[in-house]
């Protein structure tokens, strides 16, 4: 039986009296997307400490031993404090709640990332000899690139009901995972694994980095890749390329190596990281339906639109070829406009509901199959809700009218409501047997009735089984 939230905050009160530390409120802090858990602990003087309660204790020993390596070498991570007995709970110093992604784009941001980009060198050359038995992770390998690319594989593209060539794609695999693992000696050192400005805290303003527990031998670009492509903090490309002569040269500086060797392996690994974090994403997004990560995808694919734009995959044309494809995949593009998208769809109940790739997870789905249905009569069958002779048919009976005037009825004040609070998604679905009579009229006519009644909305009518997606304009 596993331990309460209730449990867990009574024990790291007790870990903090060790330290001298009484605490006076304990707050469970927002998860990430590990299974640790996060608490800042509040005494009556208002000092604060972070709770961090694991599920692995390989990562836990592996924090443990790490923070205060670097800190002995001078790189700014948190100060463990305390312990638990079993090693599955710790103290940390609080970092406070600004993260780097909260400030990239202020003044204070340009020299926080350059600052960043050279205290990550200086993590990364630190002698793996001081560092590698710290490690619970086995070094960067043909084989764990093979494993994210799969995962890419199984968790983006095939959930996305992309086609590809099984056999092709496993070859471009195999030949990018060994172009990947080529690095040269003085080029590999501290991985990091999971760079990114979410992992860096603004303390009294300077970085920290936090999450370091999954470091492992490894390519350092890696790590300037993943912090420079990260999705969200959608840094332009000439921000990109300001960095990365940053992040070369303090590199070329500490290994002797030259920059322009540094600069022209980045295109390979912003490849591989795109695909892996697209992984990630349709994992945590398309599967588990967590908000945050469905609405990162559309930043990762321009990412991977703006690769494919430099060629970076013409030596994997397998990979090139789907990677096309799910970079003009509309169903991440209709909700990236400013405004209000409604996108109303047409389907069948027989192969579920639709996807909503906004992160809201889902919206009106209103069932059409009480009505009378056109598909039994054979005239009918080989038509769609689209063509005037299944419109005569269910206008003429009199069922559809007073169906749809119900559903207006819920879904017109959702769309006046959504317009004044400025939200940017809402989806309205119209299902019945095969998706392709009364599902389609009443997607049709309610796409164009928001239209009509409301211009600042953009409106998508989208029959699903029938590949047909357009944008709705209210001819005045």
């Amino acid at each position: 039986m596993g331990t309460t939230l209730r449990e867990t905050e009574k024990e790291l009160g007790q870990l903090a009296t060790t330290v001298g530390f009484e605490t006076a409120t304990v707050e469970s802090l927002p998860a990430a997307g590990s299974d640790r858990r996060y608490y800042r602990l509040t005494d009556k003087a208002g000092h604060t400490l972070i709770g961090v309660k694991g599920t692995d204790c390989r990562e836990n020993e592996a924090f443990l031993a790490f923070a205060p390596y670097f800190r002995k070498k001078g790189c700014r991570v948190p100060e463990i404090k305390a312990v638990s007995s079993d090693r599955m709970m710790y103290l940390q110093t609080d970092l406070g709640t600004v993260s780097l992604l909260d400030i990239l784009h202020t003044p204070d941001g340009d020299r926080a990332v350059e600052e960043c980009l050279r205290s990550l060198v200086r993590m990364q050359t630190l002698p793996s000899a001081e560092w590698q038995v710290m490690t619970f992770n086995a070094p960067f390998s043909t084989r764990l690139v093979m494993w994210d690319l799969n995962y890419f594989k199984y968790m983006f593209l095939k959930q996305t009901s992309a086609v590809f060539d099984e056999n092709r794609l496993e070859d471009c695999f195999e030949a990018l995972a060994r172009d990947l693992c080529t690095m040269p000696p003085e080029m590999t050192g501290f991985m990091y694994r999971d760079c990114q400005s979410r992992n860096v805290m603004i303390c009294g303003g300077e970085p920290y980095w936090i999450d370091f527990q999954g470091g492992r031998v490894g390519p350092c670009l890696y790590d300037a890749v993943s912090f420079l492509w990260q999705a969200r903090a959608a840094f332009t490309p000439e921000e990109r390329q300001r960095y990365l002569e940053v992040y070369a040269s303090e590199f070329a500086r500490l290994r002797d190596v030259d920059e322009a060797e540094i600069l022209r392996n980045i295109p390979l690994f912003a490849l591989f990281r795109t695909l892996q974090v697209l992984g990630a994403y349709g994992y945590r997004g398309l599967i588990q339906k967590k908000a945050h990560f469905v609405t990162s995808i559309p930043g990762a694919l321009a990412n991977l639109s703006d690769l494919l734009a430099d060629r970076v995959a013409a030596p994997y044309p397998e990979l090139e070829r789907v990677c096309r494809k799910i970079v003009d995949d509309p169903r991440f593009a209709a909700w990236q406009s400013d405004g209000l998208t409604v996108e109303v769809f047409s389907f069948s109940y027989k192969k579920g509901y639709p996807e909503d790739m906004s992160g809201n997870g889902g919206g009106f789905m209103f069932d059409c199959r009480a009505l009378h249905n056109p598909g039994r009569y054979d005239r009918y069958k080989p038509l769609t809700g689209l063509d005037k002779d299944v419109i005569d048919f269910l206008e003429e009976r009199g069922e559809i009218q007073p169906f749809l005037a119900a559903a207006w009825h819920l879904t017109d004040p959702a769309v006046e409501r959504y317009l004044q609070r400025g939200f940017t998604s809402l989806q309205i679905g119209f299902g019945c047997t095969g998706g392709r009579h009364r599902s389609v009229y009443s997607a049709e006519h309610t796409a164009s009735h928001i239209a009509a009644k409301y211009p600042a909305a953009r409106v998508i009518v989208n029959h699903r089984e029938h590949g047909i997606r357009h944008e709705v304009k209210h001819d005045k």
